[in-house]
């Protein structure tokens, strides 16, 4: 069964969108203490900067879904499918509360476990098993139930069970001692993303034509419905949108939407622009966007690196600015940099993205070759 290329091409323009997410987060002055949405502080280009970078989680979760589906149909075993998944999503949470909370906080005490979106793929793994061999109708099927109704919850009256389930469902934190659980990405809504993918993984397998006749259909159909129901402004997203004295403040409000979960909004504004992205790659052709390509076949490799280079360079850059290794601070949620409004101005954060990706793309490239070589080695499906 041949790769799809355009699933690569995709995932490695959100993984590189990602980069700047993050350097964003750990070198921007004032990044700290300031939300790049909030509309009272922000500006049209550090929002739109942190805004587009919204696309990445949802893509890489949708898509999660789509491959588990392509690599089950390609096997053609569902125990062993069914096996691989539980093993990869073990590892997956595995890693986010070794390696990649240590990428991210570059503290070696482990004060703050952060799970995300890697651990949100492996838990969203293991509740796959349980669709594997049945029809992927059913995996989209509830998928799209959980993505359009999960929002009623806030509806139902408090209660001792309402509290038990709100973390599957929404931002939680759990102080343990002197250590701090957060809770970025709720199983549940994450997971509905998944089996959306999941649900649709048939049509990824058919002819290019049409294919690529699916994608654009969705991606208006995803798009079109974000906009009328966000112009509604009833239900869709916890924070309705509102006019601005500033006119193109009230477009930035319209398209403010909920990541922290995934509100029924967001994820048709992004699952849209997922769409619009897979037409257009497979409209243009992987020759063209063979860079792109690159980073999206090894995404678990680029992601585990690409924290450890990012953190390099925060330091690098905190020492040229005159701090000493005593301003660092490592165990307060400050991604390891020193508590000030000092950084690098956006047009720099700028200029550090292109500096990680060059770093980034021989890398990658080394070991997408590395591991296409080497099919016999079969560790390497899990990096």
């Amino acid at each position: 069964m041949k790769r799809i290329t355009s699933i690569d091409v995709v995932r490695g323009i959100v993984m590189i969108i990602m980069a700047l997410d993050h350097l964003r987060d750990l070198l921007l002055q004032n990044a700290l203490a300031e939300n790049p949405t909030d509309l009272a502080t922000t500006y049209p280009a550090l929002f739109f900067s942190r805004w587009i970078t919204h696309l990445c989680a949802p893509t890489f979760v949708f898509l999660s879904g789509v491959s588990v589906y392509i690599s089950a149909k390609k096997q053609q075993n569902n125990k062993e499918s069914k096996r691989f998944l539980l093993t990869r999503g073990l590892w997956l949470i595995f890693l986010e509360f070794t390696i990649i909370t240590l990428g991210i906080w570059f503290d070696i005490g482990f004060h703050t476990f952060l799970f995300q979106v890697i651990a949100a793929i492996g838990v969203g793994f293991i509740l796959l098993t349980f669709f594997i061999g049945k029809s992927p109708k059913i995996a989209l099927s509830v998928g799209s139930v959980i993505m359009i109704f999960y929002g009623l919850l806030v509806l139902l009256p408090e209660s001792s069970a309402k509290s038990a389930l709100n973390p599957l469902f929404s931002v939680s934190v759990f102080p343990l001692g002197s250590r701090l659980v957060i809770l970025g990405y709720p199983i549940i809504p994450w997971w509905s993303i998944m089996l959306f993918g999941y649900g649709l993984g048939e049509y990824f397998l058919s002819e290019k034509n049409t294919r690529m006749t699916f994608f654009i259909k969705m991606a208006g159909g995803f798009l079109v419905g974000f906009v009328i129901l966000r112009f509604i402004n009833i239900y869709g997203d916890p924070v309705p949108w509102a006019e601005n004295p500033k006119p193109f403040f009230t477009l930035l409000s319209f398209l403010n939407i909920n990541k922290y979960p995934p509100s029924l909004d967001f994820t048709l504004c992004m699952l849209g622009m997922c769409f619009l992205l897979l037409w257009f790659s497979e409209k243009i052709g992987e020759e063209k966007l063979a860079f792109f390509k690159v980073f999206g076949s090894v995404p678990l490799f680029y992601y585990l690196i690409h924290w450890y280079l990012i953190h390099a360079i925060l330091i690098v850059v905190f020492l040229a600015k005159g701090f000493s290794w005593a301003d660092f601070v490592f165990a307060e949620q400050t991604f390891g940099r020193p508590k000030t409004a000092d950084g690098l101005t956006l047009s720099q954060v700028y200029l550090a993205w292109f500096a990680v990706i060059l770093i980034m793309y021989p890398l990658c490239k080394w070991y997408s070759n590395y591991k296409s070589q080497h099919p016999e080695k079969t560790w390497l499906r899990y990096l």
